[in-house]
């Protein structure tokens, strides 16, 4: 009898477990909304989102039956939540690359929580996460935010970055050999076979794409320019081997023939592209592969010159990029390559990342463009055109309110007052 109370108990509390929870309406009505970039704004509307997914927009403000929440947008124009295609959530700005041989991963763990919440206060409601700290950083703030543990976007990660030896990426340049070593080079690669190998590496721990430099950086403590640093043979096998497992390729990439090569390679994306040219954009058309130019990354970090914040050869770097940076976008739209939003947050301070717009619109882009850049271009590149990016049922309800159009004047999209994210509320 007592076996048969303690089965009995079991079996209610499995049966309790498996009874559905009742579905969680949120009725949002907004003074306007902004269904895309290409989309007229509507006149006063009501959004039904049900357990985080869009299910109705109706004309006006309706009464939504079985509503628990009703939210008052009224005054407010309600946009997609923006995505940031190139962030470092893990990191903030620091000139001291010395300090990944102090601090444990745990600290970075919280680094980039708190980030999390920076960025989608600002109304990013999905970032490419494209180089981490640490291992398994990202990864778990990607189910952190996805579970609603952490207030969050949806995160991408690419995790760690694989690069050549000594090169932009490799975390132990500049370090005595035993402290490198201590340090470990795992994503450190060279030939075709050892960087195949690394991308099923990163495969195997939970990367959703593949990070490469593919050429060298600013504010790496190697000054040997800023061409590139992988052979073609290398990058090749890299993007065969992640295009085998289902895997896009982003390449940070400054120099013209390093762009030009991770291109003709087969990478999804060039981040930066400093020094494009016009034989770059030519292979770079050619090959469908999209321009994200982080101009807000060459903002934060001429902030810091002349106060010691780097070492003498990052200083260098950095006032040798900068009248370039100024017309990366001008140059890429007479090229006709296509641009996508990406502000290289974590060089810069987190929240900041809708600055990026005016310097969009400064480089020749429209506002519309820019807002679709960061909207249904930057999920078409993240292969989530059918779930973000837009406001239509079906979709993930990523919202954003702003106090005007910003296919009129996008820099609306500096003060966002509210913010949801995969159905939930980020305050």
């Amino acid at each position: 009898m007592k076996l048969r109370s303690i089965l009995a108990g079991f079996a209610g509390g499995v049966a309790l477990l498996a009874t559905p929870v009742m579905a969680e309406t949120i009725t949002i009505h907004a003074g306007s909304v902004v269904a895309d970039a290409d989309s007229a704004p509507s006149g006063p509307a009501t959004i039904v989102v049900t357990d985080g997914k869009i299910v109705e927009i109706l004309d006006g403000w309706a009464l939504v039956d079985g509503s628990s929440q009703t939210v008052d947008l009224t005054e407010q124009t309600v946009a997609p939540g923006l995505i940031d295609l190139h962030t470092h959530l893990s990191g903030d700005p620091s000139g001291e690359y010395w300090r990944s041989t102090v601090t444990p991963p745990e600290y970075y763990t919280l680094i980039a929580a708190k980030n999390a919440r920076l960025t989608a206060l600002a109304g990013f409601t999905t970032v490419r996460d494209v180089g981490s700290r640490s291992d398994q950083v990202t990864q778990s703030l990607r189910q952190a935010t996805r579970e609603g543990l952490v207030p969050g976007p949806r995160v991408v990660t690419s995790a760690q970055t694989i690069a050549i030896v000594g090169g932009h990426g490799d975390k132990t340049s500049r370090f005595l050999k035993h402290v490198g070593d201590a340090l470990g080079t795992d994503f450190t690669c060279t030939g075709a076979v050892e960087c195949a190998e690394k991308v099923r590496l990163a495969s195997k721990y939970g990367a959703d794409l593949i990070k490469i430099t593919a050429t060298g950086g600013v504010l790496s403590q190697q000054g040997r320019g800023l061409e590139a640093h992988f052979s073609a043979v290398e990058m090749k096998a890299i993007v065969d081997t992640a295009t085998s497992l289902g895997l896009k390729v982003a390449a940070h990439a400054h120099g013209a023939r390093g762009i030009e090569a991770a291109a003709r390679a087969g990478v999804q994306t060039i981040e930066h592209g400093t020094y494009i040219d016009e034989q770059a954009a030519k292979v770079m058309r050619e090959n469908g592969t999209v321009l994200v130019p982080t101009l807000m990354a060459f903002q934060g970090i001429k902030t810091n010159l002349g106060t010691g914040f780097y070492t003498p050869v990052v200083e260098d770097k950095v006032r040798a990029v900068g009248p370039y940076a100024e017309s990366i976008v001008e140059r890429a739209r007479k090229w006709g390559v296509k641009i996508a939003f990406g502000t290289d947050a974590g060089v810069f301070p987190h929240g900041q990342n809708a600055d990026e717009f005016a310097l969009m619109r400064k480089g020749g882009m429209s506002d519309q463009e820019a807002f679709a850049s960061a909207t249904t271009i930057a999920a078409q590149v993240l292969g989530l055109e059918g779930e973000i990016g837009r406001i239509a049922p079906g979709y993930s309800a990523d919202l954003i309110a702003v106090g005007g159009n910003p296919q009129d004047d996008v820099t609306v999209l500096e003060d966002v007052s509210w913010v949801m994210a995969r159905g939930r509320v980020i305050n």
